[in-house]
């Protein structure tokens, strides 16, 4: 693992960094499994949430720094708490206990081989329920053939299919493809999408795509990529409930307002006449809800 950290490529943009020796890449984290909040987690898609909620750790940094980030209380690497992979072990039993229905390992990209030994570990130890792997699709397949007999369910973004967009928003010209090749190694490991009697997802992939506003015709682009690619092998989760940071988005003044009603209606009728059926849509003010729990350190 040290070797990994040392020069540091577990994600596309292969910063090199010296994790080991304080060195920061894009992820502005260092070499210890860093976590912000682990808790119940009601507002994740029905079958992933359920009535107990899904079973949530949220994991500090990101390799990806979107100028409209939601999560940016923890995404710049500025908040959390340093755990081994035996404390993050322990986190998802003491999850179980509280009736998690699975856990969801969220943006765990840059911290990927620590916890993916505590998952294992946690399987030898007969946790019994899903994983979730929640990520902004920025990811290697490479370093995602780690997770196979491991990660249960893939929860990925589709963020953009435009390289100038990636480029603009998230610094990331080779996002599109970086994602395509990452969803095409997920969905290899999960084929298809297998739910219990209660209708709790067990196995799968689901794609989200937050649709910003504005960008109507890149999400258009998205599903039709998605649906053309995998068909009925995933669910797609299309996701109407971006809102402006609070401080506005500096040079992208078409961020600074929410997706309008009929911008979202549009993209639901096109998901419709391309044939789309197995779908999450979000109804009614979704906008307006909080779907940000506080980062302080619950559960850690």
């Amino acid at each position: 693992m040290d070797a990994l950290l040392s020069n540091c490529r577990l994600c596309p943009r292969e910063c090199g960094v010296n994790r080991l020796l304080g060195e920061l890449g894009a992820c502005r984290s260092g070499p210890e499994i860093t976590a912000a909040r682990a808790s119940l987690h009601l507002w994740e898609e029905p079958c992933l949430s359920g009535k107990n909620g899904s079973g949530t750790v949220f994991f500090s940094g990101c390799n990806l720094g979107c100028v409209y980030c939601q999560n940016a209380q923890i995404s710049r690497g500025n908040t959390g708490k340093n755990i081994s992979s035996g404390r993050l072990c322990e986190i998802f039993f003491e999850l179980k206990e509280q009736g998690a229905h699975n856990i969801n390992l969220v943006t765990a990209t840059h911290f990927l081989p620590a916890v993916l030994n505590a998952v294992e570990k946690a399987k030898q130890n007969h946790l019994g329920i899903p994983f979730v792997y929640n990520c902004g699709g920025f990811e290697k397949a490479d370093m995602l053939k780690r997770a196979e007999g491991l990660i249960d369910i893939f929860l990925p973004d589709l963020k953009y299919m435009s390289p100038q967009l990636a480029m603009a928003y998230s610094n990331a010209p080779n996002y599109p493809e970086a994602a395509k090749s990452a969803l095409t190694e997920m969905v290899r490991q999960q084929p298809e999408c297998v739910f219990d009697e209660t209708g709790m997802l067990k196995r799968g992939v689901i794609v989200r795509h937050l649709m910003l506003p504005g960008n109507l015709k890149d999400s258009k682009k998205v599903l039709r990529y998605l649906h053309q690619t995998f068909g009925d092998k995933i669910f797609i989760s299309i996701m109407s409930q971006y809102t402006p940071p609070a401080k506005g988005v500096n040079g992208f003044p078409e961020l600074n307002r929410k997706v309008t009603k009929t911008e979202y209606e549009k993209l639901i009728e096109y998901a419709m006449s391309l044939g789309i059926t197995q779908a999450f849509v979000q109804e009614g003010e979704a906008a307006d809800a909080s779907f940000i729990p506080d980062f302080d350190g619950r559960g850690i």
